[in-house]
């Protein structure tokens, strides 16, 4: 299936690379371009993209809103926003994860990782760079004492998950790939994959990248741990 891509940024020379890029693949097509929010969510609605590439910083309705407003419509659950940031620990982005985003990625980002950015998004995946998240998830969401930002979620929805559901959230928070997370527990990939996505209906969770925000915010997982 092609991966049908909307491209945000208010930059029109950045935009206009990006399309190249994306439409010299096979599996992938820009359906659209948008210089500010507002437009990228209207878009979103009228053209059916599956993932939205959205730069944080936009005159107007910024990234960040529309982040808010795309997750936020029924009509648009299956879009995906990838937050693209001119630096890579950016305020922002923590806050465009508990919007809903999928995760972020560096404007200087090779090619070859905008365009696995993109499938990684597309395929239900969080998009978190490993060069970054801990220490970002870690700044903005743990407290000082190291605790998660407990007024932010209410921790007590965690208990409609199972004991083996709260052990794989842990590992998810802690960065760890389904087949990482298998390894550690003995278990199969697939067991884990059902785990993760039992957690994520239990939770409200959009994907992957709002589990990791949860298991910080509820404290499940610690700043440093």
């Amino acid at each position: 299936m092609t991966i049908k891509v909307l491209l945000a940024d208010d930059q029109a020379l950045l935009r206009s690379a990006f399309r190249v890029l994306v439409d010299s693949e096979a599996d992938m097509e820009v359906v659209g371009e948008a210089s500010d929010g507002a437009q990228a969510v209207e878009i979103a609605r009228t053209r059916g993209a599956d993932v939205v590439l959205m730069d944080i910083r936009m005159p107007g309705t910024d990234g960040l809103a529309a982040t808010r407003m795309i997750t936020e419509d029924p009509q648009l659950a299956d879009v995906r926003v990838v937050m693209l940031t001119t630096f890579e620990v950016d305020e922002y982005v923590v806050d465009s994860l508990r919007a809903g985003a999928s995760g972020f990625l560096g404007k200087g980002a090779e090619p070859d990782e905008l365009l696995a950015a993109i499938r990684i998004a597309a395929a239900g995946e969080a998009l978190l760079s490993p060069a970054a998240t801990k220490g970002l998830i870690a700044r903005f969401l743990a407290q000082g004492d190291g605790s998660g930002d407990e007024g932010a979620y209410d921790a007590s929805r965690l208990d409609a998950l199972t004991v083996r559901e709260r052990e794989v959230l842990v590992q998810v928070g802690g960065g760890l790939s389904n087949d990482e997370i298998a390894a550690r527990l003995e278990v199969s990939p697939l067991t884990v994959k059902t785990h993760v996505n039992r957690a994520m209906a239990k939770l409200g969770a959009r994907d992957r990248a709002q589990l990791v925000v949860i298991a910080y915010e509820t404290g499940l997982v610690r700043a440093g741990a």
